[in-house]
C-alpha cells in the first residue's frame, strides 16, 4: 500500500498500481514526508479511519440502482448521475482520505484575496482551464470560490448592485431562462436587486439592469450573447466539450463555473467564479464570507483531486478520459432521443442540431446540450409537463422558464436505466 498525499491533503491510500509517490506541504507549511501505512503507526491510522468513515473503503462500487418498468422517471431535476459510470472505472484513482487533523481553520489561504480558498483547488481549477481552453484564466482573472454556482450567483448580484440606489437594480435575462433565476434573486427579498423579467422585453441599450447570459443556455441548449449593454453575469457552468464545441476563450468580466457539470459531483456543492475587477471579486468575497464563513475546504480538496484526475488522463493517459467518455454518452442519448420523436409522427419536436469547430477536439462536432427542451405538437395538449405526468415522466414545465407550456425542459444527465424507460415512453407516444 502506497499513500499519496499532494500539498495541504492526504490522498488514498492505494494499491500500488501506478508505482507514484509524491509529497507536499502541510496546511501549515511544513514539509511532508511520504509514508507508508503497512509500516507507519500514523499511517495505519489514516488508512484504518477511512474504512471506519461510513463507507467500506474496500467494497466494490455499487452497481446501477434497477429501476422497475412501471416506475414514474424523474427527469425534472438536473442531476448529473449519469457519471456514477465514468468514476466507477476510475476506482481509487479518484479516491481521498483527509486525516482528522487537517483543517481545522476557517482560513485556507490568508495572502489570498479569497482567503478560503484552498490553493491545490485554485491551480487545479486554472490548469483544467488552460486544458481546455474555455475561459482566459490566466489574464488577470481573480477566482472566488463558493458553495456551487448559485452561492457565487447571490454574490455577483450583490457585488454588481450600486450602493445607496433609491431602488433595487433590475435583474433580467433572456426568456427562456434558467428557472432558478427568479426565486433565488428574489429570495432573499434584497434590498439592492429584484428580478425584473425577459431581457428581450428591454429597449438593447440599456443599461440600468445586470442581465444574467447562460450559455450554452438551460433550457435549450442555445449559446447565448448579451443583449444589453450594461452589467452582466456569464453562466457559463454547461461550457465543456461534452455539451458543446469549444470554439474559444471565454473572457467576460465575471464567468461562473461549477464542478457538478464537469464531474457529474453535484454534492461536493463547489463553484468558482473568475472575476476580472479586483474590487468586484473583494465584494463577492464579502458576501460569501458573510453568508457562509467561506467554504468547505474538504469539498475544494475532494474536487482537486477529481479535476485532477480529468486533466492527468489528457496529460499523461493516466486513466479514463472524462470528457470523451461524456461525449459519446451524450452523442448516443441525443440520437436515441431525436430517433424517439421522429418516430412519434409529429407529436414532439425539438430544436435543431448545431455544430462548430471544437479548439479542444481539433474537430467540428454537434452539441449535446444536458438539457432536452422538448416541445409537445399533440392536438389538444396546451401543458407538455401535465401530459407527460401522465405517461410517468416528471419534467420542469416551460412557463418556470419563462417561455411556453408546451414546452418541457427533460434532463439528459440521468442514469442509464432511467434513460432507457425514457426513450421506450416517447416512441410509445403517437
Amino acid at each position: 500500500m502506497t499513500c499519496l498525499c499532494v500539498p495541504a491533503v492526504f490522498l488514498a491510500c492505494a494499491a500500488p498500481s501506478t508505482g507514484h509517490k509524491t509529497t507536499g506541504l502541510l496546511g501549515d507549511g511544513q514539509q511532508q514526508r511520504n509514508i507508508n501505512p503497512a509500516s507507519g503507526t500514523r499511517g495505519k491510522l489514516v488508512a484504518a479511519r477511512a474504512g471506519r468513515s461510513g463507507m467500506d473503503r474496500d467494497a466494490p462500487a455499487p452497481s446501477e440502482p434497477v429501476v422497475a418498468p412501471d416506475a414514474v422517471i424523474n427527469l425534472e431535476l438536473g442531476d448529473p448521475t449519469m457519471y456514477e459510470a465514468f468514476w466507477r472505472e476510475a476506482g481509487e484513482l479518484a479516491d481521498v482520505v483527509i486525516p482528522g487533523w487537517w483543517g481545522m481553520s476557517y482560513t485556507s489561504d490568508a495572502g489570498n484575496l479569497c482567503w478560503f480558498l484552498d490553493p491545490e483547488f485554485e491551480r487545479e481549477v486554472r490548469r483544467l482551464h488552460r486544458l481546455v481552453g474555455n475561459a482566459a484564466v490566466d489574464d488577470g482573472y481573480h477566482l472566488v470560490v463558493g458553495t456551487g454556482a448559485t452561492q457565487l450567483f447571490q454574490a455577483a448580484m450583490y457585488a454588481l448592485s450600486p450602493a445607496g440606489a433609491d431602488r433595487p437594480i433590475g435583474v433580467v435575462s433572456p426568456a427562456p431562462y434558467y428557472s432558478s433565476y427568479p426565486p433565488q434573486t428574489d429570495l432573499l427579498l434584497s434590498g439592492y436587486y429584484r428580478w425584473a423579467g425577459d431581457a428581450n422585453a428591454l429597449d438593447g441599450s440599456n443599461d440600468g439592469h445586470i442581465e444574467l447570459v447562460c450559455s450554452p443556455n438551460n433550457p435549450d441548449g442555445a449559446i447565448r450573447e448579451a443583449v444589453l449593454s450594461g452589467k452582466a453575469i456569464h453562466d457559463l457552468v454547461y461550457y465543456w466539450p461534452q455539451y458543446t464545441p469549444i470554439t474559444g476563450a471565454a473572457a467576460h468580466d465575471i464567468m461562473l463555473f461549477t464542478v457538478s457539470k464537469i464531474t457529474g459531483h453535484a454534492g461536493t456543492r463547489l463553484g468558482w467564479a473568475l472575476v476580472k475587477d479586483r474590487d468586484v471579486a473583494k465584494k463577492m468575497v464579502y458576501f460569501v464570507d458573510r453568508a457562509s464563513i467561506g467554504v468547505s475546504r474538504d469539498s475544494q480538496l475532494r474536487a482537486a483531486k477529481l479535476l485532477a484526475v480529468v486533466s492527468d488522463a489528457y496529460d499523461d493517459d493516466s486513466g479514463g478520459r472524462l470528457f470523451d467518455f461524456a461525449r459519446r454518452r451524450m452523442a448516443e442519448r441525443w440520437r436515441a432521443l431525436r430517433a424517439a420523436v421522429a418516430g412519434t409522427g409529429g407529436a414532439f419536436s425539438l430544436p435543431e442540431e448545431t455544430t462548430g469547430y471544437c479548439n479542444f477536439t481539433k474537430q467540428t462536432v454537434a452539441a449535446y446540450p444536458a438539457f432536452a427542451w422538448l416541445r409537445c405538437e399533440k392536438d389538444g395538449v396546451e401543458d407538455c409537463a401535465e401530459f407527460l405526468r401522465g405517461q410517468g415522466i416528471v419534467a420542469r414545465g416551460g412557463e418556470q422558464f419563462g417561455g411556453d407550456a408546451r414546452c418541457v425542459r427533460v434532463n439528459m444527465l440521468d442514469r442509464d436505466g432511467v434513460f432507457d424507460i425514457l426513450i421506450r415512453r416517447i416512441s410509445s407516444i403517437t
